[in-house]
């Protein structure tokens, strides 16, 4: 389309983009634990040499080429910066995210075959707890810091079919699958990213609050580096500093989870010059209502501003696309996903049996992606359960139109008994009730749907408004209040349905 393919390796991308854009800027809105010296500010070829210093510490310490290095702490844009480090040494960055528990990381740690872990103090009681890993590969941020050397040690490769960096699924099913990817399956991800950053043709403030455990965080910084735009990574996402930060550094681009855009929603209405700058927002991991992306537009202080949103999974990486204005957003269908890129993504519809249905049809989505991972590390069945051939099945369900457009419906496992869409019932609650962050529905005691919902902080429940928006809609028991942050959420903040199912069956709501 645009861009070259070109196998990624994070260490050498880095270089590369300093290389060309040695003083383009990188800002953050808190002080990094392990890259202390970069301060609030820094450019590209100051952080390239605090990477190669941190790759020779971690050497002197005993990281060697081709081991495994677990990268779990605070999420933070050092969590990257040490995987980059951890890429330069040809070893493995193993990216968790610090919400696991001790538990579960014993088991990923014993699947991993004696790794060695990076932590910080936000992970470091549940680190030190583990049975599955000698306290000799545990490694301290402070540890790092504290480590001297003689001279910097030379950079080191992986071959780039190989393993090279490792993800983990959202265990919203149970214990998270490690993905594994190689440079080759990242290389095209870079390119189905790179070619949408043609598309904005300023070199504008690129702001993100993003999980920088997910494979999304990777191939978003990798491709607007190698790009030279300037980055602004987002560790807070608290209203307070999203308004103090947002205001200060005026972005041009605006990206983050979906979840969150929903939950900042109350703050564009309330104080909508605090995303005047921004023309083009970016939502990717899951479908986002419409009213949502209406908000952060109509706040623009741009003639024609975009909300892309983007439908991927971490095994593909991202695929399907749909660029919304305010004037699309009128008569779109939030749930409609959009088109893949020709030559690198698409999706069809199935049956229970793999076969492909007709346009109209509703069945399992499967993704057809150059960028598929390798694998589940150690747990290659089950990562070929998902396999039909070049076609991966997502999990998902959706419909396809005439015209080739995907619309997502629901997870398979999430399927609720005479409910077409729970996915499309929320979008339809959330925008009209903007009194709520949150709206889930799940399969209540008896099978019947369930409302889980969440009540701005700064409103009140309108049970009149409620009743009224679902008196024409499937029936749905009386909603369950539950605080937002007491949610249980993956890394990249989607709900763990699951999870509330659980704890609703055993009565604990």
């Amino acid at each position: 389309m645009f861009n070259k393919y070109k196998p990624l390796n994070l260490y050498t991308n880095f270089a590369e983009a300093a290389e060309r854009f040695p003083s383009q800027a990188i800002y953050f809105d808190e002080p990094l634990t392990a890259f202390p010296e970069l301060q609030l500010h820094t450019t590209y070829a100051d952080s390239k040499n605090a990477l190669i210093q941190k790759a020779t510490q971690l050497r002197k310490i005993g990281v060697k080429k081709g081991e495994k290095v677990i990268v779990y702490k605070s999420a933070k844009f050092d969590t990257y910066l040490l995987a980059v480090a951890v890429s330069y040494l040809g070893a493995v960055p193993i990216m968790i995210s610090a919400h696991l528990p001790a538990e579960t990381m014993d088991i990923l740690v014993a699947r991993l075959d004696n790794p060695w872990m990076v932590f910080d103090g936000d992970t470091a009681a549940k680190a030190q707890s583990l049975k599955n890993l000698p306290a000799s590969k545990l490694i301290a941020v402070e540890e790092i810091l504290a480590t001297t050397f003689d001279q910097l040690c030379e950079q080191d490769f992986l071959t780039p079919d190989a393993i090279s960096y490792m993800t983990h699924t959202s265990g919203t099913t149970g214990v998270p699958k490690l993905i594994a990817h190689s440079a080759n399956s990242m290389g095209w991800r870079t390119k189905w990213q790179k070619n949408i950053l043609s598309l904005i043709r300023k070199r504008g403030l690129v702001a993100f609050h993003i999980s920088p455990v997910h494979s999304r965080f990777n191939i978003g910084i990798s491709s607007l580096m190698a790009k030279g735009f300037p980055l602004l990574p987002i560790a807070n996402p608290s209203r307070a500093n999203i308004t103090k930060v947002l205001t200060e550094f005026a972005p041009l681009v605006l990206e983050t989870h979906p979840n969150h855009f929903v939950q900042w929603a109350s703050l564009a209405r309330e104080e909508p010059s605090v995303f005047e700058s921004v023309k083009y927002y970016h939502s990717t991991f899951d479908a986002i209502n419409k009213e949502t992306m209406a908000t952060f537009l109509r706040c623009s202080e741009y003639r024609l501003p975009v909300f892309l949103q983007v439908y991927g999974q971490s095994e593909c990486g991202p695929m399907i696309m749909r660029f919304h204005t305010k004037s699309t957003l009128k008569r779109t269908n939030a749930r409609a996903m959009g088109v893949g890129m020709p030559g690198l993504t698409k999706a069809r519809i199935v049956d229970q049996d793999g076969k492909p249905v007709a346009a109209g049809t509703s069945g399992n989505i499967q993704m057809f992606s150059k960028g598929r991972a390798l694998t589940y590390y150690k747990e290659t069945p089950r990562f070929e359960e998902n396999v039909y051939g070049a076609w991966w099945d997502s999990g998902d369900y959706g419909v396809k139109s005439r015209l080739g457009g995907l619309s997502l419906l629901d997870r398979q496992v999430d399927l609720v008994d005479k409910i077409d869409s729970t996915l499309a019932i929320e979008d339809a609650l959330l925008d009209e009730l903007t009194f709520l962050d949150e709206v889930v529905i799940i399969r209540g005691k008896n099978g019947s749907p369930q409302p889980i919902v969440a009540v701005n902080e700064s409103a009140e429940m309108n049970w009149d408004l409620w009743w009224k928006k679902v008196s024409d809609l499937p029936h749905l028991n009386e909603p369950i209040l539950m605080k937002y942050d007491e949610m249980p959420r993956t890394a990249t903040m989607k709900i763990q349905r699951l999870e509330l199912e659980r704890s609703l069956q055993n009565s604990e709501m």
